[in-house]
């Protein structure tokens, strides 16, 4: 699989380690950067290349990093296609996949173990959207406000 990765100087660390990792287990990887570690770097430069390379190759996903995850999700949710979700356990990874079908996970390394980072990214990695109904339509109802604006109808 095709993975764009970007991060900030809070992830830059996590961001090598998980580009060699990656690597390790079969994936291509595109590094979006930081290249270097520069503490004054913002973090809307890295991880919104990897946002926009995942939304023009609908066959890949991305990780993006940094202190929280917070920032990085929400720079990530501004690329017109992309369903970044911030992951801090096993459970929110998985579940990103499966039911909300997210193309981009979110880290926080300052959060989290080396450990317990790559674990959620290789759930995350591994697993597959459900494709069922209930999720399909919600999915489908945000496409539509972010495309045309249309909110969906009441209950």
């Amino acid at each position: 699989m095709r993975v764009y990765i970007g991060a900030d100087h809070a992830g830059y660390e996590l961001k090598n380690h998980l580009v060699s990792w990656l690597k390790d287990h079969g994936h291509e990887v595109i590094d979006c950067g930081p290249f270097v570690y520069d503490a004054e770097d913002d973090y809307p430069a890295f991880v919104l290349r990897a946002a926009e390379g995942v939304a023009g190759d609908p066959a890949s996903l991305g990780i993006v990093i940094g202190g929280s995850g917070n920032g990085e999700q929400m720079a990530a949710n501004k690329v017109r296609g992309i369903r970044a979700a911030l992951a801090w356990s096993e459970d929110t990874a998985r579940l990103a996949r499966e039911h909300n079908n997210a193309n981009v996970v979110s880290l926080g390394a300052r959060m989290h173990s080396l450990d317990d980072a790559t674990r959620f990214a290789e759930v995350f990695l591994g697993t597959a959207f459900s494709g069922s109904e209930r999720h399909s339509r919600r999915i489908a109802q945000l496409a539509s406000y972010e495309t045309i604006g249309q909110l969906p109808p009441l209950p």
